[in-house]
C-alpha cells in the first residue's frame, strides 16, 4: 500500500462497531480500523410488561439486548436485528429496510394474518420515523416503550489523531445522530485528512452538509451489507487520492 493508505474509522455504538469491523475482515478488507463509539448504548431497566401484546417491533440489535429472551412475534427493522431476535427466541421478521419498509410490512402482515390485539414497539430514547404513530393510525394499535438511551460521545484522541494526517479516512455513518455528532465533534479540530463518507440515508446524509467530505456516498439501501460495498468501492477511490 502507499505512504497514503486508508484507513477506517467506525463511530458506532461500541457493540454495533465491533461486528461492524468483523463483517468488515470477513469481507476481505484489510485496511486499519479505528473505533470511536459516538453513542453509548444504556438501557433504561424499564422493560414493559409485554402480557397484553401480541407482537413487538425492534428498530435496533440495542432493543433486542435490552430485553429479557422472548417468543413472541418480533418485526425487526433490518437483517441484523432479525438475528438477533431469533437468537433470544423471538419469532423474527425481517423488513429489510428502514422505517417505511418496517411499517410496509407490518401492515401488510396484518392485512394477511388479521393480527389480533396490539402491538409494542422497543426503542431507544431517540428515533426516527414515528413508527407506532403511523401504524396506530392505519389501523395497528402500537404501543412503544423507551428500552435504552443513546448518550452522545466525543471523539477519541486516536480518532482526532487520525483525522489530523494527509492520509484518508473513510468514515461510514449509519444514524442522523451519529452523523450530526460527527459533523459537530469535527468542527472542533483541524481535518486535514480527505474524508470519504457513507451515509445510509438522506436522513444522515444530510447531517453531513457541513463536512468538507471529499467524497460523500449515499448507499441505494440501508443495509449493513451495501455499507461494506460502499466502503470497498472508496477505499479503491482513496487509496489513489494522491493521483487525482
Amino acid at each position: 500500500m502507499s505512504d497514503l493508505s486508508p484507513s477506517i474509522l467506525i463511530t458506532r455504538p461500541q457493540a454495533a462497531a465491533e461486528r461492524f469491523e468483523e463483517a468488515l475482515r470477513a469481507a476481505g478488507i484489510a485496511a486499519p480500523v479505528t473505533a470511536s463509539p459516538l453513542i453509548k448504548i444504556v438501557p433504561t431497566g424499564d422493560t414493559p410488561s409485554l402480557d397484553a401484546v401480541s407482537g413487538v417491533i425492534f428498530t435496533s440489535v440495542n432493543g433486542v439486548e435490552a430485553m429479557a429472551d422472548g417468543d413472541l412475534p418480533a418485526w425487526c427493522v433490518g437483517t441484523a436485528t432479525a438475528e438477533a431476535a431469533r437468537a433470544r427466541g423471538w419469532q423474527a421478521r425481517s423488513a429489510g429496510g428502514d422505517a417505511e419498509a418496517l411499517c410496509e410490512r407490518v401492515l401488510a402482515d396484518a392485512k394477511r394474518e388479521a393480527i389480533q390485539g396490539s402491538l409494542m414497539h422497543l426503542r431507544g430514547r431517540f428515533a426516527r420515523g414515528e413508527v407506532a404513530t403511523r401504524l396506530s393510525a392505519a389501523g395497528v394499535p402500537t404501543g412503544e416503550a423507551i428500552v435504552y438511551d443513546q448518550k452522545l460521545c466525543g471523539l477519541s484522541e486516536g480518532a482526532k489523531a487520525l483525522l489530523m494526517r494527509e492520509n484518508p479516512v473513510i468514515v461510514p455513518l449509519f444514524s442522523p445522530r451519529s452523523a450530526a455528532q460527527f459533523a459537530a465533534e469535527v468542527a472542533k479540530i483541524e481535518v486535514s485528512a480527505p474524508m470519504y463518507v457513507v451515509a445510509m440515508s438522506a436522513a444522515v446524509a444530510a447531517e453531513t452538509r457541513d463536512l468538507n467530505a471529499f467524497v460523500l456516498k449515499l448507499v441505494a439501501h440501508p443495509s449493513a451489507a451495501e455499507m461494506i460495498d460502499a466502503v470497498l468501492g472508496l477505499l479503491d477511490a482513496s487509496d489513489n487520492v494522491e493521483d487525482r
